[in-house]
């Protein structure tokens, strides 16, 4: 369970670090004001011409192969809400590398889901471990 969790923490480090280059793409970009599909294509265009949007992608990309070797192995009902701790690495992000404020209230959520995080891990190591075949008399394989 080790391997697992340290994969999904270097999975969210790469989303976390995804996140923040989009962000700092679209503040390249600026505001984005789509009427229409010209406009569209406008934007699609200059995204796909940002290295920071590039790299946002790259990183997400990295995150999204990880999730698919973490779905082969784990449960998605253990997996999945632990992918919730992205949202405590990206205002972590957010704050070092983009100078955003978090305020009280969004630190009480955060909180929150560090202790949902917790039960859900909790959880796998309580989890009943399938057990052993009963062995037969004399541990013989019963004739059929």
């Amino acid at each position: 369970m080790i391997k697992l969790l340290s994969i999904l923490l270097i999975g969210l480090a790469f989303e976390s670090t995804g996140i923040v280059y989009l962000k700092k793409g679209m503040n390249q970009i600026g505001e984005v004001k789509v009427a229409g599909v010209g406009e569209a294509i406008q934007l699609l265009k200059v995204g796909i011409t940002n290295y920071q949007i590039i790299l946002g992608v790259f990183f997400q990309a990295l995150f999204f192969a990880c999730l698919l070797f973490l779905m082969s192995k784990s449960d998605i009902s253990f997996l999945w809400p632990l992918t919730s701790l992205t949202f405590v690495f990206s205002t972590l992000a957010a704050m070092w590398f983009l100078g955003e404020t978090v305020s009280s209230v969004r630190w009480v959520g955060i909180v929150f889901i560090l202790i949902g995080a917790a039960f859900i891990s909790y959880s796998e190591h309580t989890k009943k471990k399938d057990a052993p075949p009963p062995a037969t008399a004399a541990g013989r394989v019963s004739p059929e």
